[in-house]
């Protein structure tokens, strides 16, 4: 464990600028935060948290939900989004209290100074999905399994333990870490002087199996749930959404890559890695290696399944606490550096007032349009418009159906074939498609040639609905329709 930050204490007690970062970090994420309307997966929060199953692969929050909140609020757009809020907010005392176990009190205070403003932790716990629970408890239990084994601290490894199969039990994704805690105990004591001294202890052997049991529980849970998440994916019922990466081998998984490093930006990322290399050289190498670890093994994992079916970027959420404290190292570092200015902080704290700056213009723009399509305001729109028999196609259609009660929503696709048949029925009736207005690589886009060239030739655009944003993300739908004289042409030959 590093040492504390030494020298004469100045300036607020780390109690204080704690207490100041959570006040702020509730502030960010309480901020509209049943403003907005469902989006994506959020329709399946909303779903099972009326009725949570222990046969769900991630019950966790489901039944948070279940008997937290929905005996006191409805589950609507605010009451799905306390939970995820709550455990953003506790997100910042959990990181800087494992930070300063980890890599000294200072470090752990940067590191949670950056966590309270970053745009896309504000954005997921304001989102009605596990993903800040999976965070907070990520940031716990692989650091604290750690501290248990180098300091054979039995609290710490019980706290571990703990948190790591709640963490586990949130989404099955955590159980990542778990690998690279594995590879760096194989990299560290895989020598066969230490192997038979460690052997010889009994707590290690009751260790060693409690390990080898929890592993094979969680293959026989786990496993058949992955096969049947690629097999539905093969089959096109994993997703309600026109995905559009780039394509070919190599290109999907730097896209993947490239858009990790987008969403933590490449302020804290490049300043993570500075840290890392801080700590390896100068501080700790035994942890450096064990962070390291915390992020190949997740990232080669899920880069060797992209190769096989579709990976999503958060599936790397479970690394992103590594990056905050090797960032809150490196800025610890600089506060040690002495340049002759003063205060001593000045140059940490403007280093870090940058990081921050460059997250502003996506944390503002969410307060805008929520990072969020809104189909809410679609519906608003359309509702009014419709015939008993008009037909309509619509990306997530599980959103735009809750928000138009009585209407049927088909999932509009990439192939215009499905289209094309609903224009042919006998039905003088009107057929209105909702997509995404073209936005950035990394987010929904219509960029699929068959569907964008079908959609322009027989549909009419109608309405545009979003906020602008100061960022280069767009989250503009757009509605699409298709009277009946355009489809009686469109399907003559």
């Amino acid at each position: 464990m590093s040492a504390p930050a030494t020298g004469a204490r100045q300036g607020p007690s780390p109690a204080v600028i704690l207490a100041g970062l959570i006040v702020l970090a509730l502030a960010l994420r309480a901020f509209r935060l049943g403003d907005w309307n469902f989006e994506a997966t959020e329709m399946f929060t909303l779903r099972d948290s009326n009725d949570p199953r222990l046969s769900n692969p991630r019950p966790l929050i489901y039944f948070l939900n279940y008997f937290l909140i929905r005996t006191w609020m409805p589950l609507d757009e605010l009451g799905l989004r306390i939970m995820p809020a709550l455990f953003g907010v506790l997100g910042v005392p959990a990181l800087y209290l494992m930070g300063r176990r980890l890599v000294g009190t200072r470090a752990g205070l940067f590191a949670a100074l950056l966590l309270t403003f970053s745009s896309f932790h504000v954005y997921y716990s304001q989102f009605a999905r596990y993903w800040s629970l999976v965070f907070l408890l990520c940031a716990i239990y692989p650091y604290a399994i750690y501290l248990g084994i180098r300091e054979r601290n039995r609290r710490a490894l019980i706290l571990g333990v703990v948190t790591g199969v709640l963490a586990i039990l949130a989404h099955p994704v955590s159980a990542l870490p778990v690998g690279g805690i594995g590879l760096w105990v194989v990299a560290t004591y895989l020598r066969r002087d230490q192997l038979a001294r460690l052997w010889s202890q009994k707590a290690v052997r009751w260790g060693t199996w409690a390990f080898l049991i929890v592993s094979a529980g969680l293959a026989i849970r786990y496993i058949p749930m992955l096969q049947s998440w690629v097999a539905d994916r093969d089959q096109g019922k994993g997703g309600q959404f026109l995905l559009h990466l780039p394509g070919g081998r190599g290109t999907k998984q730097l896209t993947i890559l490239l858009s990790y490093v987008d969403t933590l930006t490449w302020p804290v990322v490049l300043t993570g890695l500075t840290g890392l290399g801080v700590l390896w050289q100068q501080r700790d190498r035994p942890l450096a290696l064990f962070l390291a670890c915390l992020f190949v093994f997740p990232v080669t994992f899920l880069i060797l399944v992209s190769f096989r079916t579709a990976v999503s970027t958060i599936y790397l959420l479970p690394s992103a606490p590594v990056f905050l404290y090797c960032a809150g190292v490196f800025l610890d570092r600089l506060s040690e550096v002495d340049l002759g200015l003063r205060p001593r902080w000045l140059l940490p704290t403007t280093v870090a007032l940058l990081i921050i700056v460059s997250g502003v213009p996506t944390l503002i723009s969410q307060y805008r349009d929520g990072r969020r399509y809104d189909f809410r305001g679609i519906a608003g729109w359309l509702d009014p418009r419709l015939g008993q028999e008009d037909v309509i196609f619509s990306d997530q259609p599980q959103v735009l159906a809750h928000y138009l009660p009585g209407h049927t929503v088909q999932l509009l696709r990439g192939d215009p074939a499905p289209l094309m048949q609903a224009m042919q029925g006998a039905a003088p009736a009107t057929l209105w498609i909702v997509a995404p207005a073209p936005s950035h690589a990394f987010r929904t886009s219509p960029k699929l040639a068959k569907l964008k060239g079908w959609m322009y030739d027989n549909c009419q655009l109608r309405n545009t609905v979003g906020s602008g944003r100061l960022d280069f993300r767009q989250n503009y739908l757009e509605v699409y329709r298709c009277p009946p004289a355009v489809r009686v042409s469109a399907t003559s030959p």
